[in-house]
């Protein structure tokens, strides 16, 4: 009996006491991070939108690129930063307030802008770059909690952060003003891409690698094209398309009139639905689905991998002028890391 309810208090699916205090800990810290964010977007709709404003359209008018510095945590969130400008249109790097005044201050030219970030204004890295920025009159963009800091006085624009607790409970380590300095990057960038008009197609671009890269591709380089297509024309027997269907090997056949346009496609779904004993010997018309589904060859091959699982089919026949050009299988896009 003490056995049983010894087994019994050391249950795995309950959490132990160390446990609840982790989760508790994790939610005082997303909590006190929530409450950041939520006082920046406050701020944003208040003192914060006029200078966002500006820093926007001065970055946009700018005929060089956004250097974007700092030094300990806010360095690396401007680090990142940078990259999300970069990755998104707006030319940016990041240079290490340390290493400015080592020789890469050379690095910025006059048709540059500067976003600093520094949560107390007063970071003393800094300062060899506010001044080389005050002597070659180019724009500073200051990212601080301190509008009277030296950051603060010396920038041309002031993006003033509102004034709250990190989640470190002694109000010590960089975590909420990190995650705030970030939102704030991401809300700049995105402003930016947005106002440019900044598509799909520009991005893969920039990703041409990974994942992403593969989403952003083009129809076009991932179908089979010309003689690989399975084709019959109308009024064929199914005979014939079935024979055509097996070649090819896509488990479809493209339908097409005497002028060589779209006109239906028969699927390996279609045959069951058909299976009848004069099968071989009925119309291709008799069969096919009308009005399939299409793409062109200068959609993103992200686009048909979602009509493939919007339709539930596993080929779409690839247009032109409504003439099939080439055919894209779910696999295809497998292999090219798209799905």
């Amino acid at each position: 009996m003490g056995t049983r309810a010894k087994m019994n208090s050391s249950d795995p699916s309950k959490p132990k006491p160390a446990a609840n205090s982790h989760i508790a800990s994790a939610l005082r810290t997303l909590d006190t991070e929530a409450e950041g964010v939520a006082a920046l977007a406050a701020a944003m709709s208040d003192g914060l939108g006029a200078p966002f404003v500006s820093a926007v359209e001065t970055i946009r008018a700018a005929r060089g690129r956004v250097i974007v510095t700092g030094m300990g945590k806010s360095g690396h969130v401007a680090r990142k930063i940078a990259a999300t400008l970069a990755s998104t249109g707006t030319p940016a790097f990041f240079v290490h307030a340390a290493d400015a005044s080592h020789g890469d201050l050379g690095m910025i030219t006059s048709d540059d802008v500067m976003l600093a970030l520094s949560w107390s204004g007063e970071t003393e890295e800094l300062k060899d770059l506010i001044n080389y920025s005050r002597r070659f009159r180019i724009v500073l963009i200051a990212v601080t909690v301190n509008v009277e800091s030296t950051l603060g006085k010396a920038a041309d624009i002031v993006l003033a952060l509102p004034a709250t607790r990190e989640a470190c409970p002694h109000n010590l380590a960089p975590t909420t003003s990190s995650l705030m300095q970030l939102a704030l990057g991401d809300a700049l960038a995105i402003a930016l891409l947005e106002s440019r008009g900044f598509t799909a197609v520009d991005f893969g671009v920039f990703h041409p690698r990974g994942r992403l890269g593969a989403a952003l591709k083009f129809v076009r380089e991932v179908m089979h094209p010309g003689a690989a297509v399975p084709l019959i024309k109308r009024g064929s027997p199914m005979s014939e398309a079935i024979v055509e269907m097996s070649t090819k090997g896509f488990g479809c056949v493209a339908v097409i009139d005497h002028s060589g346009k779209l006109i239906g496609v028969i699927t390996d779904g279609d045959l069951r639905r058909h299976m009848r004993m004069d099968l071989l010997q009925a119309s291709v018309d008799a069969v096919m689905t009308a009005s399939p589904k299409t793409v062109r060859p200068d959609q993103l091959a992200s686009e048909a991998l979602q009509l493939l699982n919007s339709s539930k089919i596993t080929a779409l026949i690839v247009v032109e002028a409504d003439r099939p050009v080439g055919i894209v299988h779910f696999h295809d896009l497998l292999r090219a890391g798209v799905a």
